[in-house]
């Protein structure tokens, strides 16, 4: 039985983040006695890009915060850390901290920022697919790692929570070459999970009092739904979050291969709600992305058919000229290297295209949207 923990918070006064935070993860059994005095604890949040806290793109300072103090309070030594999209420099990181107001979580609480840019190569004995890969050397000085996650649907994997969250420990530029490789969903799923298998967090936290549905992780709609949640079990936490906000968990490749390897059940029953129940919320379903993949419809579609929809009618990147400031930022962090800017504006071969829709998550204007065929929507509704 794994036990899971949601309490509410209306918004990021720093006393009632603190206070939901602490009731979540005092919920739990056996944590505080997992935490040894003296440890160091890498805080890993969610810093996609440059965004503002308000915009609910990044894990909110607040909850970094209180995270910060919970595990100093337990006598370890903290330190904040990402990797974000594009390439891994301290001038990148420097930049991002400000922003999204890490760098101020470090100077209130007196924990570390990372800025040490190495990267290391580790074998990960419980891979499926991957069994040795490349991490930021944070990531292997530190004794346990924390998921400190956002609320928000994504538009490859449907949704992204606890175990996505941990994709962030392999350098910014390699992500990308991973996406190549792994541009089938289920298998891009696979590769997360073997990820979270190597970084096996001590605890996760997910930010749920501002989310985002539709078309995100960093494009879609801010979304008020005034709750913390925490688990030990980071598959636990993403299935409550997804009976929470419901999707289907079904739907999501990461619940799918979990499954499969019996790392969590996807039961219900198999869940000890410590504080409220995800009913308890009672909030209107999130939007899903327009990119849901065809791959997760459920096989409505005949195999014979299934390139031509996918070559034709799937969602695509469509970027928007008008508000396109020509940053470039897509052209460098699209995997298979298919936008080019010889006018000065992106254009995408579409037939080359590997539909991770990384142009749309990293646009720091939103000028990337994704468009769907009038057609897919009659067969897949």
């Amino acid at each position: 039985m794994e036990q899971v923990g949601i309490a509410r918070c209306s918004d990021y006064a720093y006393e009632n983040v603190e206070k939901a935070l602490f009731q979540c993860l005092e919920s739990l059994k056996g944590l505080k006695e997992r935490i040894k005095p003296g440890s160091k604890v890498l805080v890993k949040v969610n810093l996609l890009k440059k965004n503002n806290p308000d915009d609910a793109v990044t894990t909110h300072p607040s909850v970094a915060e209180a995270v910060v103090r919970y595990l100093q309070q337990c006598g370890c030594e903290v330190t904040l850390g990402d990797s974000p999209g594009g390439p891994y420099t301290e001038w990148l990181l420097r930049g991002i901290y400000k922003s999204t107001g890490m760098t101020q979580v470090a100077e209130r609480t007196k924990c570390n920022l990372n800025y040490d840019v190495s990267i290391t190569e580790v074998h990960n004995e419980h891979g499926k697919m991957l069994k040795k890969m490349q991490v930021i050397k944070v990531v292997e000085d530190a004794d346990f790692i924390v998921s400190v996650a956002k609320l928000k649907t994504h538009a490859m994997m449907t949704y992204t929570g606890a175990v996505k969250n941990l994709f962030g420990i392999i350098p910014g530029i390699i992500k990308a070459d991973y996406h190549l490789k792994m541009n089938d969903v289920a298998n891009f799923a696979a590769h997360l999970v073997d990820i979270c298998e190597y970084a096996k967090p001590l605890f996760s936290i997910i930010d749920g009092i501002d989310g985002m549905e539709g078309d995100g992780p960093s494009a879609g709609d801010k979304r008020h739904v005034g709750i913390i949640m925490a688990a030990q079990n980071p598959y636990a936490l993403d299935f409550s979050a997804l009976r929470v906000i419901g999707i289907n968990p079904s739907m999501v490749p990461t619940m799918i291969e979990a499954k499969s390897r019996g790392l969590f059940s996807c039961d219900d029953g198999d869940i000890e709600y410590t504080c409220l129940r995800p009913s308890d919320i009672n909030i209107k379903p999130f939007k899903l992305p327009r990119s849901l993949n065809v791959n997760f419809i459920g096989g409505r579609i005949p195999k014979v058919v299934e390139k031509w929809v996918m070559d034709n009618l799937r969602p695509r990147p469509v970027f928007d000229h008008n508000t396109c400031v020509s940053c470039r930022i897509c052209e460098k962090s699209c995997p298979p290297k298919v936008i080019s800017m010889d006018t000065g504006k992106p254009v995408v071969d579409l037939s080359k295209c590997i539909r991770c829709f990384c142009c749309h998550e990293l646009c720091p204007k939103k000028a990337v949207q994704i468009k769907k065929h009038g057609i897919y929507d009659r067969l897949f509704r």
